[in-house]
This record gives C-alpha cells, structure tokens and sequence, in this order.
C-alpha cells in the first residue's frame, strides 16, 4: 500500500504516512488505533506510539506525570487558559502553535498532551479532578475551537469525577492572579504540587509550600462559582460563540 493509499484511508496526508514511517512524527492516537485496524496489528502501534510519546516529553515533566496518572485527587487551577487534561486537541494544538514551535513539535507535544489525558481518564479507577478556572480562559482564542472546547467541558464536566468550577470576571483581584498550579493528592495521602512557566514546570514536594498552595486553593474556591453556576456560564459562553 503506498503512502497516498494509506493516508487516504487514515485521513491524512501522504507526508505524514512517511514521517511515520521514518520516526519523524508519532501518530495521535486516533490515527495510531486507525493504523492498527488497517493493518490488523492489535493495539501494536498504540501501545508504540503511548511509549514514544511518553519518551518525548521533556525530562522536568516526567516526573509530575508518572505521579499525575498515580493520583486519587487533582486540584488545578488555571487563569488564563483551560486545564491541560481538559483541553480538546485542537485547543492544545492552536495553545502550543502560539509559541515559537515547529509543526512537527506542536504535534508531538498535542499528542503527548491527549495521551496523559488517556492515562488518568481511562484508569479503572480515575481520580477525581476539581478545576477552578478564570472566566477569560473560557473567552480568549478561536470562535470555532472555543465552542468546541467549552462544550467539552460541559461534557466532561458532567462525570460524577470531574468538577469544574469558574472564578468570575467580576471577583477582582484574588490568589490565582499569581499563577496556576496543580496539587495532586497520591495513594497513602502523600502529595505533591506542581508549577509552571515560560520555560519549564517544577514539582513542588516541600510540604509548607504545598500547604501553601493549599491556602491559595480555599482562598479561590471562596471565590469560585458552585459547580451548577459555573456550568451556566460556560453554556452562556458557548451561546456566545454561536
């Protein structure tokens, strides 16, 4: 079968097929499951693909996600942008194109992003995720990857394991202004936080200063909007972007 026959049947382009086949690029995981279906491999080009994307995160994140695909709670915040395992691809793709990155790297990071998603969504136990996100992340980017992300969120949001709350626009100046972070609770009740920036993310084992991002955590759930409220307004925002 020749790479135009395959990425025909795939949906994708011919070039993408040869840098899979030279190593240049690891298929998202769609293409990588309608890869194995064309060619009756079983899970074999998943299973590869997870691996190498998991080799091609860079080596400060490593140690946060094999503790985040471990985890029994997550508390993440975020002002500016939706939470990475809540993010849709396009999302994703369209935050990391935003930076000096090339095609090739945006791919490999967006398919990196969904496959942690897979790992703590697909567990037979996942853990329960609270997000407290700031109302501009739900206003800022593209009209159509907007709509389809925020109704994501809905969707998503309606898991008895994922709970997302909303800081309005109108609660002024509050402790998340600072930055985003994430606590993650593990089994045995140890836990850890996570913090990142322009340039890479650091976890944060220290216990003062998880025990301060935990402060930070209840001064901006004071503020939050309860989980039903929260929901309206992202059903507001969609109707917005309609």
């Amino acid at each position: 079968m020749t790479q135009d026959q395959t990425g025909a049947v795939i949906n994708v382009s011919a070039s993408s097929v040869g840098a899979f086949e030279n190593g240049r690029m690891v298929p998202m995981p769609d293409t990588a499951k309608a890869l194995d279906e064309l060619f009756n491999t079983g899970d074999e080009i998943q299973r590869l693909s997870t691996e190498a994307r998991a080799e091609a995160q860079a080596p400060w994140l490593r140690p946060w996600t094999d503790n985040e695909r471990r985890a029994t709670l997550l508390r993440w915040f975020e002002h500016s942008l939706i939470p990475g395992l809540l993010q849709t691809a396009d999302y994703a793709r369209a935050i990391l194109s935003a930076g000096p990155n090339r095609p090739a790297v945006v791919e490999e990071w967006t398919a990196s992003r969904l496959a942690r998603q897979a790992a703590v969504f697909d567990r037979d136990d996942p853990p329960t995720l609270s997000a407290i996100i700031g109302e501009s992340a739900l206003r800022f980017g593209n009209q159509s990857i907007m709509k389809d992300q925020l109704e994501h969120l809905v969707d998503i949001g309606d898991r008895s394991t994922v709970h997302i709350r909303v800081v309005p626009q109108g609660a002024g100046l509050h402790a998340g202004l600072t930055g985003a972070f994430v606590v993650a609770t593990l089994p045995g009740g140890s836990r850890l936080g996570y913090l990142d920036d322009q340039l890479r993310g650091r976890v944060v084992a220290d216990a003062d200063e998880v025990g301060d991002l935990d402060l930070t955590w209840e001064s901006l759930s004071a503020v939050a909007l309860p989980r039903d409220q929260s929901r309206d307004v992202i059903l507001r925002v969609i109707d917005d972007y309609t």
